[in-house]
C-alpha cells in the first residue's frame, strides 16, 4: 500500500472517474459569479457544465479565486490523520497564488504532524498537462517509487508536458489578463484564433495566430505531431469546452494519422472561465519546452 497520497487542485481538470480509478484527492478553488462565491466543481454536481458554459455565453461575470488555507487544512489534514505523506502537484506558480497558501498550511500543518512529509511540486502547468503529470506520478507510486523518487521525476520532466490550444472568442482571455504575448489579438481581429501554449516559465503563451476554426485545428494537431514522444508515451489528452465537434475532429486525426490513444475530458471551471466556451486543447509528452515570454507574438 502507497505511503503518500497524492493531490492536485481546481486547474488539473482531472475527472471523477480519473480521480477514482487513480486513487487522488484534489483541492478546490472557487469561482465568483455575479458576486457569489461557489465552488470550482470538477465533479459538476454543484452545477453542470450546460450552465457553467451557459453562464459565459450569457455574459454573466465570473472570476476564479485560489485554493483557500481552509480547504488546505481540511484536505491535507483528512490525508495526515490517515498516517500517510502528501505529495500535491500544484498548478502553475505563474497562474495562481495558490501554491504560497499551500505552503503556509504545509507549515501549520508540520508542527502538528512532525513525523509526516508534505511534498509541494509547481508543476508549471495546468489543465490537460497538470493531469498528465499526476497519471505518472501515480504509475511511479504504485510501482513502489518513494515520496521523494516521484518528486524527483516530476521535477525532472515536467517541461516535457506540451499544451496546444486555442479559443472561440479573445474576450475571456482578455478579460482573464493571463496570456502573455497575446497584445496583437486584441482588437477588431475577425476569424483570428490565437494558438497558446504553457511556456518554460509556467505562462500560458500565445506563439501564433492563424484563420479560421479549420486551420487552428490543423495547427493543434502539427505540433502535437510535432513534439509528441510516443515511445515514452503514446497518448493525448484532449480536453474542450462545450467544442464537442471540433474535438470529435481531432480526436479522429490523433487515432488514424498518429497512431494514439486519445484520453478525453471536459475543461472545467477555472480554465473555462479564463478561455470561454469553445476552448479546444490536445496536451501530450514530448520533447521539453523551452518558450517562454520573450519569444511569444510580438
Amino acid at each position: 500500500m502507497a505511503t503518500f497520497k497524492i493531490l492536485v487542485d481546481s486547474c488539473s481538470d482531472l475527472s471523477t472517474s480519473s480521480r477514482k480509478k487513480l486513487d487522488v484527492d484534489y483541492c478546490r478553488m472557487n469561482i465568483v459569479v455575479d458576486g457569489t462565491e461557489i465552488p470550482a466543481d470538477l465533479d459538476w454536481k454543484e452545477y453542470t457544465t450546460e450552465e457553467f458554459y451557459g453562464w459565459l455565453y450569457a455574459g454573466r461575470k465570473i472570476k476564479t479565486n485560489q485554493v483557500s488555507l481552509n480547504e488546505y487544512i481540511t484536505k491535507f489534514t483528512k490525508v495526515l490523520e490517515e498516517g500517510k505523506d502528501i505529495l500535491y502537484l500544484c498548478a502553475s506558480s505563474a497562474l495562481s497564488g495558490s501554491i504560497n497558501t499551500a505552503l503556509l498550511a504545509r507549515g501549520e500543518l508540520l508542527e502538528k504532524y512532525p513525523d509526516r512529509k508534505i511534498a509541494i511540486v509547481d508543476t508549471l502547468t495546468s489543465c490537460g498537462c497538470q493531469s498528465m503529470i499526476c497519471f505518472k506520478a501515480c504509475e511511479l507510486r504504485d510501482a513502489g517509487k518513494s515520496l521523494e523518487e516521484v518528486v524527483e521525476w516530476v521535477e525532472a520532466n515536467k517541461l516535457n508536458f506540451h499544451q496546444f490550444a486555442t479559443v472561440d472568442d479573445l474576450k475571456y482571455l482578455k478579460n482573464a489578463g493571463r496570456i502573455k504575448g497575446s497584445k496583437a489579438f486584441f482588437g477588431n481581429l475577425i476569424g483570428i484564433k490565437p494558438i497558446f501554449i504553457s511556456d518554460a516559465h509556467g505562462n500560458n503563451l500565445a506563439v501564433k495566430n492563424v484563420r479560421g476554426t479549420k486551420a487552428s485545428l490543423d495547427e493543434i494537431f502539427n505540433q502535437i505531431k510535432e513534439n509528441i514522444n510516443k515511445e515514452e508515451s503514446n497518448v493525448v489528452f484532449l480536453g474542450q469546452g462545450k467544442a464537442e465537434a471540433n474535438a470529435a475532429k481531432l480526436k479522429e486525426r490523433f487515432e488514424k494519422e498518429l497512431g494514439v490513444e486519445v484520453y478525453e475530458f471536459i475543461i472545467g471551471p477555472i480554465i473555462g472561465t479564463t478561455c470561454g466556451p469553445g476552448v479546444i486543447a490536445a496536451f501530450c509528452y514530448g520533447k521539453t519546452v523551452t518558450r517562454y515570454e520573450g519569444d511569444g507574438i510580438k
